[in-house]
């Protein structure tokens, strides 16, 4: 088996710092109780789930009683969409949800999944350059719309979301707001007050924390059908033990992502423009998808001409280095990708496409050696492809 030796896909999950795994030790071994029991342990173990509730309210400018833990982004995502919209229905409120058409297939599942119930639905696309426009949403506006749902950053290509003017949009009309922003986390703010957002979807595996817990931000008085029966955690709004040594480690690495912000972001965006101009000047027909400024710092989506993406995807691997070609939830999909699709790249052109998104621990050799591997496979498959066209 190949070693990744240099790792280009923190979109799609990063290794938990180790400072956040040592905050989440304790919780599994010698402070491991059940945090409904009423006994010593169990209270060790509530006072670290609401001490870690109040650190993560303080980075969203929310109060703690806002927050519900749940097991990652995918069942915030559903909460959010499939709560309101059920309660809406059951209190004969409205039937129409705002959506965009690149939205992280969380979100457009949800939707799809409610459409076969009689909800309808608008799917906004966004601009070539992977950006929705706030007068496209404002169109689809109707009288009986109940929720509008962006994405804050989107999770293939980077963009940036005007989520502020959104969510103020939708107040205006007295609509709820919801943003999946699991792939803002740790480089955007998270002020939800500036966000004007009702609810938001987090997920901890994003910014160096544990896989299998997140979180949703609910606004208070937003009325929502709470979706997961069988017990009265997260004060009767989502049944199931809570994930302790997870929701430590999330508020820990939360905190460290906002704290060491600046210098992070600083070192990502002189990593991505580094990458970004050394492929557009060093390979030919290649093409930078979304925005080049309003996108993450980590962020660079490229397509090839001429060249599918998987099978560079493979040589890279050969090399020792880790990308992706979209969402981690889709991989292994023959189909190409919707995000890519949405902003108006053609079927062949979103095949050609790779995914690098970078991390904090990423540095400038790894990028040059990337550089000239991704230089050596591209012009090697280019020439492959077109020897056999000839042989044909």
């Amino acid at each position: 088996m190949n070693r990744t030796e240099i790792y280009l896909d923190h979109a799609a999950t990063t290794p938990v710092d180790p400072r956040v795994l040592e905050a989440m030790l304790p919780y599994f071994t010698e402070q491991f109780g059940n945090p409904s029991s009423i006994y010593a342990a169990g209270r060790q173990a509530r006072a670290a789930i609401d001490q870690a509730r109040a650190r993560i309210a303080r980075i969203l400018h929310c109060q703690p009683r806002e927050i519900v833990f749940t097991s990652g982004g995918t069942e915030s995502d559903n909460l959010a969409i499939k709560g309101v919209a059920w309660w809406h229905r059951l209190n004969g409120r409205g039937n129409h949800i705002i959506t965009t058409a690149f939205e992280h297939h969380a979100v457009l599942h949800s939707v799809q999944y409610l459409e076969k119930f009689g909800f309808e639905a608008t799917y906004v696309r966004p601009g070539p350059d992977g950006i929705v426009r706030v007068e496209d949403i404002e169109a689809a506006i109707r009288p009986d719309t109940i929720l509008i749902s962006v994405m804050y950053a989107n999770n293939e290509i980077g963009t940036i979301q005007p989520i502020a003017e959104i969510g103020k949009l939708a107040h205006r009309y007295g609509i709820l707001f919801h943003t999946d922003a699991v792939q803002a986390a740790g480089t955007l703010p998270l002020d939800v007050e500036r966000l004007h957002v009702d609810l938001l979807s987090l997920s901890a595996h994003k910014f160096y924390a544990p896989k299998g817990v997140g979180l949703l931000y609910v606004r208070q008085g937003t009325k929502l059908l709470w979706q997961q029966n069988g017990g009265s955690q997260e004060s009767n709004r989502r049944a199931g033990t809570e994930n302790v040594p997870g929701i430590v480690g999330m508020a820990t690495a939360l905190e460290l992502a906002y704290a060491e912000r600046e210098e992070r972001n600083a070192h990502l965006l002189a990593l991505r423009d580094r990458l970004i101009d050394g492929i557009l000047q060093r390979i030919p027909d290649a093409r930078l998808n979304g925005d080049r400024e309003q996108r993450l710092p980590n962020n660079v989506n490229v397509s090839f001409e001429g060249v599918d993406g998987e099978t560079i995807l493979l040589n890279l691997d050969m090399h020792g280095i880790a990308a992706s070609s979209g969402s981690a939830c889709t991989t292994g999909s023959t189909e190409p990708s919707h995000v890519l699709l949405a902003i108006g790249l053609t079927p062949e052109q979103a095949r050609s496409s790779i995914r690098l998104t970078l991390g904090k621990d990423n540095t400038e050799q790894e990028i040059d050696r990337t550089l000239n591997v991704l230089e050596e496979t591209v012009t090697r498959l280019r020439r492959l492809t077109s020897a056999q066209a000839r042989a044909r």
